[in-house]
């Protein structure tokens, strides 16, 4: 099976996390003839299904279910109480007198797994880590096309080995979590152009690129470097059917020069969004913070309430390095905008 066969248009809408992927917009890129695709990492199995149910009522063409390849964290109760005397300042400038404890610090995964068997959407696509050989050969055998996230070399040849169908390799520029799984997350520094034909030229599998592909012009020039496709996450995040909290949207649409750089403050994981209050002052200690999901859970009700207040100083406004250029427009809009920005190349 090839990408072109699932989907005939060249361009995946990148998952974006945190409820700001909908049905409607994955079905709406879905139906232009790109691939749709929802972040389903913070959902639980339930709502996982119920959203694919609500996709398919929308469409009928292929679309794709993202998760997060990740074990479940223990971490100690004196590592919880130093990550939460560090977010002190941000919770209690809300009149709170304590940080709760996360009822869970994350889905779990192996049970997202077994609804993603039961679904069998057309295609599925992971980060942030890898999956097994036999957890590859159940979803072949369900009949879904297997699509892993890199950032270097060592990553792609890993899960070619294992028997993936694709990989995305992820440049720097990219926006939200980055999706290394070996070695350290700091060292995977390629840029999407110089990550792209190293991974090409290592690989079998088709490769998308993905990182701060923003138009026509920069799908041709990744589709001539030897990608099969594009993932496009930023790009996506401000067309109508992405609901994004008004004050990230703001932010996101006025970016102009505006630095996005890597993080680990909000999540405990590197992540790219742009530069904030919460970002500056957290610098120091970052990387002393618990690695992710742990960070994230615990700074996930600071970033509501900030949301709700329309603080985006403290918000994780997540998007890659091309923002300035993202254009608000329907999703279906935009996929035909950037088909003819291709053809007009």
């Amino acid at each position: 099976m090839t990408l072109a066969s699932i989907f005939p248009h060249p361009i995946i809408q990148g998952p974006t996390a945190g409820g700001f992927n909908t049905p409607a917009q994955v079905a709406a890129v879905s139906n232009a003839g790109a691939l749709g695709s929802l972040a389903c990492c913070l959902l639980s199995p339930d709502a996982i299904g119920a959203q694919t149910a609500q996709i398919r009522t929308l469409t009928d063409r292929p679309f794709c279910l993202n998760f997060f390849a990740q074990d479940t964290p223990k971490p100690s109760a004196a590592e919880v109480e130093q990550a939460k005397a560090w977010l002190q300042p941000y919770w209690s400038s809300f009149g709170w007198t304590e940080l709760p404890t996360p009822a869970k610090w994350c889905e779990d995964f192996s049970a997202q797994f077994e609804t993603l068997i039961e679904l069998r959407p057309a295609v599925a696509s992971f980060t942030v880590g890898i999956l097994s050989v036999q957890q590859i050969q159940r979803l072949h055998e369900a009949g879904i096309f297997v699509i892993g996230t890199v950032t270097h070399v060592d990553e792609a040849v890993a899960w070619e080995s294992r028997g993936a169908d694709a990989v995305i390799a992820s440049g720097v520029e990219s926006g939200g979590h980055r999706g290394t799984f070996i070695g350290a997350q700091e060292d995977a520094k390629l840029g999407t152009f110089e990550l792209l034909p190293a991974v090409v030229a290592a690989v079998n599998i088709p490769v998308i690129a993905a990182g701060g592909i923003m138009d026509g012009a920069d799908i041709k020039r990744a589709v001539n470097a030897g990608a099969q496709a594009v993932q496009m996450g930023t790009a996506f995040l401000v067309t109508d059917e992405a609901t994004v909290n008004p004050a990230y949207k703001q932010r996101l649409l006025t970016a102009g020069d505006h630095p996005t750089r890597l993080t680990r403050a909000f999540s405990g994981r590197s992540a790219r969004g742009l530069e904030n209050r919460f970002m500056r002052e957290m610098a120091s200690i970052e990387h002393q913070l618990p690695p992710y999901p742990v960070q994230n859970a615990l700074t996930s009700p600071i970033r509501a309430e900030a949301a709700k207040r329309g603080e985006s100083e403290l918000m994780s406004l997540w998007c890659g390095t091309g923002v300035a250029r993202a254009r608000p427009m329907p999703a279906a809009k935009l996929v035909q905008t950037l088909l003819a920005e291709i053809s007009a190349q």
